[in-house]
């Protein structure tokens, strides 16, 4: 049985008439950036976030580029985040002009430490941005009591979590700013590229919207130099459609990710821990073994799709190599790095998918332990 990692056809083909009559109605119009859509979707998404204010970007990398920016944060500054994630996050924080410094992750959470964020701020930290991670956010509170002795920015990586709470609150609510990615096989995933910025800081959001549209706010009249980060429309026309399934989505994904550790419970694998005070929401379920490479090759050779987020840690980047850092920094992050492994996680997946993907792991896991003359 085959068994991709994730499945855009299966969430397409029951919303493929109503998503085609919305990029009819926008071509038709030929408004195609900064139109209705936008400006809707917007509303839309800072409603479904518990914000004030919603500013729709080009991309999640730009979500934060822009957000960082906003917070003037720039060269001389520090900005304390995680080397377990993906490479956008140190990006944007290179591309404002700061130094990203790199604290451990939980063993167990794959969540930022918020215990040694204290024992690297210095006078020159400015901001925070906590990872909300495979569909999991980060411990908020001690994150912002933090911030708050020290008047540090708090910025939400939120690009995995779409829909993520703690302690009742949404992703992106808590800090400063929040931004999100859309990227395509996101829990809220667009056709192409596109991202948001999401606050309720009236200043804040006022130059992030002033800095994704050529630090202008009427056209030809520029007040800063920005940048080219418009959201299109047909982009925004199908996340409009889309996000009215979020929350059917996401349960069906939690649903997925109970019947997986049931089925999973007698393997030797480390299976994910959801913090206290937190709803998960499962962007990717991901599995932990010594063996994953392994483990995937088997996996592989049964029709079964697997990811690997991330095999290399950022802080061993060869782009980031000039930041200092070195093998055994973050030992957490490294050895997570050398074992997670991603198996399938989208909506659509059906008990039968979920019993085949746990019994080939369950094989695979037998067959590794042969000895090696007798291994298939």
């Amino acid at each position: 049985m085959r068994v991709p990692l994730v499945d855009l056809t299966a969430q397409f083909a029951p919303l493929k008439d109503e998503v085609m009559a919305a990029i009819e109605g926008v071509l038709d119009s030929m408004h195609l950036f900064l139109g209705p859509n936008t400006a809707a979707f917007e509303d839309e998404w800072a409603a479904y976030c518990g914000t004030r204010a919603c500013v729709a970007v080009g991309n999640g990398t730009d979500a934060l580029h822009l957000a960082l920016r906003a917070a003037d944060v720039g060269p001389g500054d520090e900005v304390i985040t995680v080397a377990h994630t993906f490479f956008a996050t140190t990006e944007a924080i290179v591309l404002a002009g700061a130094t990203p410094v790199y604290v451990d992750i939980e063993p167990d959470t794959y969540l930022i430490n918020g215990e040694q964020i204290a024992s690297r701020v210095t006078p020159r930290t400015k901001a925070i941005v906590p990872v909300h991670l495979y569909g999991q956010m980060a411990d908020m509170d001690p994150i912002m009591d933090i911030a708050a002795r020290h008047n540090l920015v708090v910025i939400e990586d939120a690009a995995q979590a779409h829909g993520a709470e703690y302690r009742g609150r949404r992703a992106g609510s808590i800090g400063h700013l929040g931004c999100f990615s859309f990227y395509y096989s996101k829990n809220l995933g667009a056709y192409g590229e596109a991202g948001a910025v999401v606050g309720s800081d009236p200043e804040l959001m006022r130059r992030v919207r002033l800095l994704r549209d050529h630090g202008s706010e009427q056209r030809y009249y520029h007040q800063s130099i920005g940048f080219n980060s418009r959201m299109d429309e047909m982009q925004a026309a199908v996340l409009r459609i889309k996000l009215r399934h979020l929350a059917a989505w996401n349960a069906q994904r939690r649903g997925h990710a109970e019947t997986y550790a049931r089925l999973l419970a007698g393997s030797s694998l480390g299976l994910p821990r959801i913090g206290e005070d937190r709803t998960h929401v499962w962007y990717v379920y991901v599995v932990r073994s010594e063996d994953r490479d392994q483990l995937q090759r088997r996996l592989g050779e049964r029709e079964i799709g697997t990811g690997i987020h991330f095999p290399v840690p950022v802080h061993l980047q060869p782009a980031t190599r000039g930041l200092g850092y070195r093998a055994g920094d973050l030992p957490h992050t490294e050895k997570a790095a050398a074992e997670v492994l991603s198996i399938p996680m989208y909506a659509e997946l059906t008990r039968a998918q979920l019993d085949w993907v746990a019994s080939s792991i369950e094989q695979a896991q037998s067959a590794s332990t042969l000895p090696v003359g007798e291994r298939g």
